[in-house]
């Protein structure tokens, strides 16, 4: 039996069509859709991964990346413990503003937050399309801003928990859980959630999950 159950404020920031809700719906249902409609505003995911004897309950904030909406995301990054922020590794465009992204996170989301820098859709440079963001300008930047690096497939799922679990362990769990009863931002009660986790088989685990 798992001793506790620790819930962390995570958000996703990144250009539109980078992948983000792609890579959020592959976490929390295992699964993916091609052509996935814009998500406008933000959508709210939930989803509990296993590492050792503790439960981390990711409450997940997706967030729209067309411009006209990019004024709301202090309101889904405050009090936030961790921060996805995604690019696509064949669009620089998306590098130079997830580049933007890390720096406004630093600047103005809590002291501490856990960013992992996520280059998506790495299964279209199998098909023959060509990288356009080199994996070690990625590196670098990761090493100088002190981010988690992963680069990711929401197609194929490749490597898409391995993040997830990867923020789970580094941020301390008792931290973690008195940040988030302290939070004085976007607050959700038990009858508002969307947890989707339900539909999965069971939580994610830290060993033997499907990547």
């Amino acid at each position: 039996m798992n001793s506790s159950i620790t819930s962390v404020k995570l958000v996703l920031l990144g250009e539109a069509a980078v992948g983000k809700s792609s890579i959020v719906l592959r976490f929390v249902s295992n699964d993916f859709t091609e052509n996935k409609e814009p998500t406008i505003g933000a959508a709210f995911l939930t989803q509990r991964v296993n590492i050792g004897d503790e439960t981390v309950k990711f409450e997940i904030w997706d967030t729209a990346g067309q411009e006209r909406f990019a004024s709301l995301a202090p309101m889904y990054y405050r009090n936030a413990q961790a921060a996805l922020v995604v690019y696509d590794v064949t669009k620089p465009q998306s590098f130079i503003k997830a580049r933007h992204w890390v720096k406004e996170l630093h600047e103005q989301a809590s002291k501490g937050i856990i960013i992992a820098l996520v280059g998506n859709k790495i299964d279209v440079l199998e098909s023959g399309e060509e990288r356009k963001v080199a994996r070690e300008e990625a590196e670098k930047l990761a090493e100088e801003e002190n981010l988690l690096y992963f680069e990711t497939s929401a197609k194929t799922g490749e490597n898409v928990n391995e993040v997830f679990l990867a923020i789970g362990e580094k941020i301390p769990l008792k931290k973690a859980e008195d940040q988030a009863n302290q939070q004085h931002g976007l607050r959700i009660t038990d009858d508002q959630r969307i947890d989707l986790a339900s539909s999965t088989n069971g939580p994610v685990k830290a060993s033997g999950c499907n990547c």
